[in-house]
């Protein structure tokens, strides 16, 4: 619903970070996301049509820049021209899709887990993408393009095909996000064209600790709701169960100590579970502490203010994130396949992160040790390689000093 007609101020601009649509005047918008993205869209009539013209990021577009444009734009749309033909003209040369997926390849290589990976992601677009559509104008890119590309791959090499389309939708939505693309996801669409595929009754797989960050990085930038995408995130570097983050409260929470204390009755060992908490959980809170009730849930649903549900997760991994065969329960094997092949923790030492109840005699001989300074180092090395942090080298020695 778009805001009152005053016009907007600069001021008003920074601050504003409810969702929705504020009108500056003379179709000008400014549009507010529910991860708190602002854009400039300028709405117009070009040859009897009506158009929504994004003109950037506010990060990169100031009011002042915004209004120019849309002067500009309204001008030549008067005068019977195209504002679209006349900014891919200004800019030199049209857009491609290949052109834009290398920006978006180059954009997030620095936050993956590796060079192989990099590699992998832009080397799928390059065999089955570019061939096909990679000269198409991206502003002009179809569903039918899309379906052009998943339709020889999607039953034969689904994963393939469900990895390319994940990646398709990275590149669609840094281009709305720059103004070169309007209207619908043509993959959304492409997506809602192409055949269910049936399950084919096997168990469902446990994530992969190499595709981690990617994941991690998928989520950060999807469209799924806030609660959800911070319980997801929160959960992946917890390697906490489901129901203990779901069911977290505020009162658990120790920042001076940099710890979650669950209690004994909310553990499947019914021990109480220190959990360390790295910087970047923190600030996973301090975003949640921005949308909190008076129920003391940190992971409130917004829409009934209840705990999210175990299925609320499900979907945002299988059917949002689109990682159709795996399970949020699966995050929890990730970590433990992450500890025990590529770092030196002594296998107790990963097994009482993840709240396993393990003999009391072993127990007892790591708490009389500095167990919990070990298991603090042990999850911030587990945040730095889901962030993609790849240069410390961890160690893979025995566990003199860290047994």
């Amino acid at each position: 619903m778009a805001a009152n007609s005053n016009k907007l101020t600069a001021l008003k601009v920074k601050k504003v970070n409810a969702v929705g649509r504020y009108a500056d005047g003379n179709c000008l918008y400014l549009y507010v996301d529910k991860l708190g993205s602002k854009r400039w869209v300028l709405r117009l009539v070009v040859r009897g049509r009506r158009r929504d013209m994004g003109l950037g990021s506010v990060n990169l577009v100031s009011l002042e820049e915004a209004r120019d444009l849309a002067r500009s734009y309204r001008r030549i749309a008067r005068e019977g021209g195209d504002p679209f033909q006349e900014r891919n003209n200004s800019k030199g040369s049209v857009v491609t899709l290949q052109e834009a997926a290398l920006e978006v390849h180059k954009l997030n290589a620095p936050t993956w887990k590796n060079k192989k990976h990099s590699d992998q992601w832009i080397s799928s677009l390059e065999r089955h993408v570019f061939p096909m559509i990679g000269d198409t104008a991206i502003s002009e890119v179809t569903s039918s393009d899309i379906l052009k590309v998943l339709s020889p791959i999607w039953v034969e090499k689904s994963d393939t095909a469900k990895k390319i389309r994940q990646r398709l939708r990275m590149v669609i939505k840094w281009s709305k996000a720059q103004g070169y693309y309007e209207g619908e996801d043509p993959v959304e669409l492409a997506e809602q064209a192409l055949p269910r595929i049936k399950p084919s009754g096997k168990h469902f797989k446990s994530a992969s600790y190499q595709d981690l960050p990617e994941i991690v990085g998928q989520l950060q930038f999807s469209q799924i709701s806030l609660p959800t995408r911070l319980a997801l995130e929160f959960l992946i570097l917890s390697a906490c169960r489901t129901t203990e983050v779901l069911e977290a409260h505020w009162s658990e929470i120790d920042l001076d100590k940099r710890l979650w204390v669950i209690p004994a009755e909310r553990m499947k060992a019914n021990k109480l579970h220190q959990v360390p908490l790295t910087d970047r959980m923190i600030e996973i809170l301090e975003v949640a502490g921005s949308i909190k009730l008076d129920n003391g849930l940190i992971f409130p649903s917004q829409i009934n203010g209840k705990a999210l549900s175990n299925n609320t997760l499900r979907l945002a991994l299988q059917k949002r994130l689109m990682l159709d065969d795996l399970t949020v329960h699966g995050m929890r094997s990730a970590f433990k396949d992450w500890a025990a092949e590529t770092t030196g923790y002594a296998n107790e030492v990963s097994e009482m992160a993840l709240g396993h109840a393990i003999s009391s005699k072993v127990e007892a001989a790591y708490r009389r040790g500095n167990l919990l300074t070990k298991r603090k180092q042990m999850m911030a090395d587990w945040a730095d390689y889901v962030a993609g942090k790849q240069n410390k080298v961890i160690s893979l020695h025995p566990d003199k000093e860290r047994a």
